[in-house]
């Protein structure tokens, strides 16, 4: 399985951006994908995950109600859509995807870097 993110970039505080994810490969194995993200300095967080049957989300609490995760799966895609955006959103977004619901995201992609601006 490859993930493949694209749309990162640099904005200013109150934009809006999209992340992509392109997924390939056996993703009709895939319980869950997710969007991680990791600032400088920090350990690698959570940010938000789709089932990809029934499409439950969630969401870490920093990210609630500005970012939407979302997925296609007739172009096993997964996007994140991120809304009012912070300098402290500022990090490297990765995708990743999951077996089932009792494993840890064991596919990753190569990340898209975030800056946001004050």
């Amino acid at each position: 399985v490859q993930l493949v993110e694209s749309g990162g970039g640099l904005v200013q505080a109150g934009d809006s951006l999209r992340l992509s994810c392109a997924a390939s490969g056996r993703t009709f194995n895939f319980y869950s994908m997710g969007w991680f993200r990791q600032a400088p300095g920090k350990d690698r967080e959570f940010v938000a995950s789709i089932t990809w049957g029934g499409g439950i989300t969630s969401y870490a609490d920093s990210v609630e109600g500005r970012f939407t995760i979302s997925k296609d799966s007739t172009k096993n895609t997964v996007s994140l859509h991120m809304n009012g955006l912070k300098p402290e959103d500022t990090a490297i977004y990765y995708c990743a995807a999951r077996a089932s619901m009792l494993t840890s995201f064991t596919n990753w992609g190569q990340g898209t870097q975030v800056t946001v601006s004050s």
